[in-house]
């Protein structure tokens, strides 16, 4: 077993601890932002769309906007309060961000896993989970935690149940998802609502692991002109919205017809995994599955997911 593996299927005692920490609780009638870059952005769409549905009013935006065209996001004048996600706490934009918005005025937190990092020292409040002491380049245990502190902060409540259904939907995936992406070269990562960004998280990570062509899209608009690129090279993995079962399940039997093998969490497809519960609890539940998925196809490929290409573990601009 490798130490990208590992932090991967260690990583629910993490949890358990991160699900009983004191967090604070934010004002309903106060506009929450929040900030990040790549998978500390990704993140944030999932939490922010859950903090909608808990009756916030909340966005996500890339770090490096939000450092430079916040007026692009929220009218001049807006008040709001900035929760800013960095794994390392040193990326240069979110940590640039949450700095000027110290300047104005603005109420910061951090949610990281670096308690003396850059971004904790220009943060009003600090949410702090360390990560599994292996995890490289790639972001695995350490988004999994970002992802339940800010599910909590919309409510989401992470019992034990829960941690041990992600734990079995981790290991059961992996049993099949050998014969599932077998010939394949083309991954869609398919989500509604606050799997969105669980999706587009997904497709980042088996991009960055396997050094593979993917794409993320809301389900629904995936047949809005992507879904001309499916042929039998295809895999599209449709993390199932409970609200939306019966329409996404009628997508999975049309990319099945175009030749697409088909990935069902939460619902049918050629590989159906069991996802229950809401779709916060749906989010933080699959994440597991989708990092051990890009794990998977980089092993296929003979790639070390150690030394993915190009990347680095902390990406800062000089």
């Amino acid at each position: 077993m490798n130490p990208t593996v590992r932090s991967i299927q260690e990583q629910f005692p993490l949890w358990r601890q991160s699900a009983q920490t004191d967090l604070p609780v934010l004002e309903r009638n106060e506009t929450q932002v929040l900030i990040g870059c790549g998978t500390s952005y990704y993140l944030p769409q999932s939490v922010a769309a859950a903090l909608n549905e808990a009756g916030f009013r909340a966005l996500a935006v890339p770090g490096g906007e939000w450092l430079h065209r916040p007026e692009s996001y929220l009218p001049a004048g807006t008040r709001p309060h900035v929760l800013a996600f960095s794994r390392s706490g040193e990326s240069t934009e979110t940590v640039q961000a949450a700095a000027r918005s110290r300047r104005e005025g603005l109420h910061v937190t951090a949610l990281t896993c670096e308690l003396g990092s850059s971004l904790a020292k220009n943060a009003d409040t600090v949410l702090y989970a360390p990560t599994h002491p292996e995890e490289g380049i790639v972001m695995t245990a350490s988004a999994s935690l970002m992802l339940l502190m800010g599910l909590r902060l919309a409510g989401l409540n992470v019992t034990d149940e829960s941690i041990q259904a992600s734990e079995h939907l981790l290991h059961r995936a992996r049993e099949q998802f050998t014969t599932a992406i077998a010939g394949r070269s083309h991954f869609v990562f398919l989500g509604a609502g606050s799997l969105y960004g669980i999706a587009q998280e997904g497709a980042l990570k088996l991009q960055e692991m396997s050094l593979t062509y993917t794409q993320a899209y809301h389900p629904m608009e995936y047949r809005h002109g992507p879904i001309s690129l499916v042929d039998e090279r295809t895999v599209a993995v449709l993390l199932y919205h409970p609200d939306s079962e019966d329409e996404e399940s009628k997508l999975a039997r049309d990319l099945a017809s175009k030749g697409a093998r088909v990935i069902g969490f939460g619902g049918p497809g050629d590989v159906s995994l069991e996802l229950r519960g809401d779709a916060s609890t749906r989010a933080l539940g699959v994440l597991p599955a989708l990092q051990i998925l890009g794990e998977c196809v980089a092993q296929a490929k003979g790639l070390d997911t150690l030394t993915p290409r190009h990347l680095t573990k902390v990406v800062t601009l000089a």
